[in-house]
């Protein structure tokens, strides 16, 4: 391929590319800098309070069945 064309595609390309990172969305990471992106929505005060239930409630049920076993173990040595 002749770098006479070769070089200035590939130089747009990285010019395009670097573009790209300046405005592609951040996913559920830290905010993009002041002029891009928006607030991520794990960061959002409603979906906190969401991730906060959802953690106690897996929580209690890991509790639950923490609970159950040591009870099925101590009727397990009883019946002996």
């Amino acid at each position: 391929m002749l770098d006479r064309f070769f070089m200035p595609v590939m130089a747009l390309l990285a010019v395009a590319m670097i573009a790209l990172a300046l405005v592609w969305p951040q996913g559920y990471g830290d905010r993009s800098p002041a002029p891009f992106g928006s607030t991520p929505i794990q960061q959002t005060p409603e979906m906190r309070a969401a991730m906060q239930r959802e953690q106690a409630a897996a929580n209690r049920r890991a509790d639950a069945a923490r609970k159950a076993v040591e009870d099925a173990a101590k009727a397990g040595t009883n019946t002996r």
